[in-house]
């Protein structure tokens, strides 16, 4: 038996198509080995930064079912991705399943071409990349878990650096703090209709934008009385190159442009693609294209629109650390022009079609025109239109959502008199930098250096899941959690998360792939300085607040100053003279109600409980939190309007009401009196009660099983057999 390893059941699958049974095909399903989550011992510093790696949890029977296999095989063969990530988890595979001289194979594309001309050139697993990833993965625990520790110390608990996250995040933040400090000023945009003498009505734009509304008027008036005709008309022939194929980077800026799609989610549809033979492989930063497939290409060109269309050309690659060797992502078959398993695939695969094969037609040929109107009046400017027409669409056939719009303008000649039907001046302010959209921040990331291909997705997935930055209107926004945490970071370990340090410590990684770097030598001369800058920093006092608090701020309680300070949720007003007052604010100006004794004890610790509030109001737990994390499960608290009440008395103990929860399986409704009384159904309650059964009614008919015929009972179950 032969046996062949791969990192996914889909890319198994499909590999399997191609090889008629000569291959056992299996899947690791990812990863199956990583670092400990606990930081002790997970690597020992003293020899060598040596990784204590265990068995993912999970992944305990893959191991056993590969051992098992792996036993009875006469040859293995290791078919994991072709990048450092893949070149890992060849190695992991390995040492897991105790294999001695396992045949790796790569390629770029899941086709039978590429996948049997692969297993023909076996080669050993390459170190260099493996250690490559190694130290990515290494330096990255050391970086977060060192300084995370320190941020729970000095900010706040729960919070956490990384060593691409926190450059991404500084960026983010930077912008922030650069459009609140923008100052707009005031301009007038003057648009106008002239008629032609053929009866046309053209619009066009005064020249000048005047910065006050006395001068916008003094223009408007003067235009109003002047006699206007074309200056000048100006026709210039231009052209459109197309684009590079498309790499990793690109591909998430295009989708993200066009579709809306995340980063993350684009990844993982190229996956699916690429699993399934549609694409080459997708982590790439190259724009490299085959002899091969730029021929495949150029035939599908003169198919589908004729060999005018055809202009075979290569892209020069942007990105320094490239391989060229590999190529851009494209179709692996450009005859099939439709591809994927449901429409958001299909979509990006689209795409990916367009680009690939626009990449190899002609040019564009577009003509522009500007025209140019004055007045008889020297003291009113002149007022411009513009417009374009194309001449040759060339690659624009292929991406006909790359054109834009067309405005034609009419044949017009110098000296021709125009009448003005209409003029207006609107007054607007000069705007302040636009936030980053997830497209904008991968393509900033890459032009800074920061990350590689394989982790754009990641960093933005990341900073969103910790909480430091939302997304509003497509634009990514820092909360004020993640602008805290920046500002600390930028204070104190500025030197660790610059430009500079992160794109220098990404082209060390490169050079640990490329052999030219060592390991152990690469990560000593990252943690020795970085320790000690850790160690200096504990002397730092611990950051309680955030500044004063503005002047029209008082205590609600004692009517003294407060100042800003940092929750889970967020930023809020405390006073001053906590813990002597206890009074907060949220920063709208309503008062927040601190911790209130219950006259109960903690069972675990015997500190006295007190209500707090929370995300989903306000709950009973133990004064001594964090160092007793206690919290009373479904506390009643007298006076308080519960979030969720339905107000519908509970029908089984006739004491609580039904309460809206959640839980791993989403809403329900459960009885306020638990644990007394675990009464809980699917459905919100209407207040009505079942006459089948004495059950309540609830809105909708999908509910919890159990037995009542009525459908719109909570104690209704359909008839299985029917």
């Amino acid at each position: 038996m032969k046996l062949l390893i791969v990192e996914s059941p889909a890319k198994a699958k499909t590999i399997s198509k191609y090889l008629d049974n000569a291959y056992t095909v299996k899947a690791s399903v990812g990863h199956i080995r990583d670092l400990p989550k606990s930081n002790k011992n997970a690597i020992d510093i003293e020899n060598g930064f040596a990784p204590s790696y265990v068995i993912s949890p999970g992944k305990e029977k893959v191991v056993s079912d590969l051992k098992q296999l792996a036993k009875k095989a006469d040859e293995i063969v290791l078919a994991t991705d072709p990048d450092r990530e893949g070149e890992a988890i060849a190695w992991h595979v390995k040492e897991a399943i105790g294999l001695k001289n396992p045949k790796r194979i790569v390629f770029h594309e899941i086709t039978e071409q590429a996948v049997k001309e692969a297993i023909k050139h076996p080669r050993a697993i390459d170190e260099n990349l493996r250690l490559a990833q190694e130290a990515r993965r290494v330096l990255d625990r050391l970086f977060g878990y060192d300084l995370s520790a320190l941020i729970w110390q000095k900010v706040r608990y729960g919070l956490s650096a990384g060593r691409v996250q926190s450059p991404a995040l500084r960026i983010l933040v930077e912008r922030e703090k650069e459009i609140r400090a923008f100052v707009p000023e005031n301009f007038w945009v003057i648009s106008a209709n002239f008629q032609t003498k053929n009866g046309q009505v053209l619009p066009f734009e005064c020249r000048e934008e005047p910065k006050t509304a006395e001068r916008a008027e003094e223009i408007v008036t003067a235009a109003r009385e002047a006699v206007w005709q074309i200056a000048n008309v100006t026709e210039t022939e231009a052209k459109r190159s197309p684009r590079a194929p498309f790499t990793t980077s690109t591909l998430q800026q295009a989708a993200s442009s066009r579709f809306g799609y995340a980063p993350s989610v684009t990844m993982r549809l190229a996956q699916k693609l690429y699993e399934a033979g549609h694409i080459t492989y997708m982590r790439t930063d190259s724009t490299n294209l085959s002899k091969t497939a730029v021929s495949e290409i150029i035939l599908t060109i003169n198919k589908e629109f004729g060999s005018n269309y055809a202009s075979p050309r290569t892209h020069k690659t942007k990105s320094k650390n490239a391989q060229e060797a590999h190529e851009a992502i494209r179709p692996t078959h450009t005859s099939l022009k439709s591809a994927g398993g449901n429409p958001q695939e299909k979509k990006l695969y689209q795409l990916i079609w367009q680009r690939a094969i626009a990449s190899q037609m002609a040019d564009a040929k577009i003509l522009r025109t500007k025209v140019s109107a004055e007045a008889d009046d020297q003291k009113v400017p002149p007022f411009e239109t513009n417009g374009s027409q194309v001449l040759f669409d060339g690659w624009l056939k292929a991406d006909p959502a790359a054109r834009g719009e067309d405005v034609e303008l009419p044949k017009l000649t110098e000296k021709e008199t125009l009448v003005l039907k209409e003029i207006e001046a609107v007054g607007k302010e000069t705007e302040p930098p636009h936030r980053y959209t997830e497209a904008g921040l991968v393509k900033e990331l890459e032009k800074r250096g920061i990350g590689r291909p394989s982790t754009y997705a990641a960093i933005i997935k990341t900073i969103q899941d910790r909480g430091y930055t939302i997304k509003e209107n497509k634009s990514l926004v820092p909360t004020d959690t993640g602008e805290v945490v920046s500002d600390f970071l930028t204070k104190y370990f500025n030197n660790y998360i610059s430009d500079s340090f992160t794109a220098g410590m990404e082209n060390e990684l490169d050079d640990i792939a490329d052999g030219k770097r060592e390991y152990v030598k690469t990560l000593k001369n990252f943690y020795g300085p970085f320790t000690k800058e850790i160690a200096n920093k504990k002397k730092i006092e611990k950051i309680t607040n955030l500044g004063p608090a503005p002047d029209n701020a008082k205590c609600p309680v004692c009517g003294g100053p407060m100042i800003i300070k940092l929750a889970k949720n967020g930023k809020f007003y405390s006073c001053a003279q906590f813990p002597n007052c206890t009074g907060a604010l949220t920063l709208e100006g309503k008062e927040l109600a601190g911790p209130k004794e219950t006259g109960e004890k903690c069972p675990q610790c015997e500190s006295p409980l007190v209500e707090r509030d929370g995300r989903f109001g306000r709950f009973v737990a133990c004064s001594n939190y964090p160092k007793c994390r206690y919290i009373k499960k479904d506390a009643v608290i007298e006076g308080e309007d519960r979030p969720g009440d339905t107000g519908v008395k509970c029908p089984v103990c006739q004491k609580g009401t039904m309460v809206e929860k959640r839980g791993r399986f989403g809403t329900f409704y459960g009885c306020s009196n638990y644990p007394k009384c675990k009464n809980i159904i699917k459905s919100k309650p209407t207040g009505g009660i079942c006459p089948d059964c004495g059950s309540l009614m609830m809105q909708g008919t999908k509910t919890i099983p159990d037995r009542c015929s009525n459908k719109a009972c909570s104690n209704h179950r359909p008839d299985k057999k029917k």
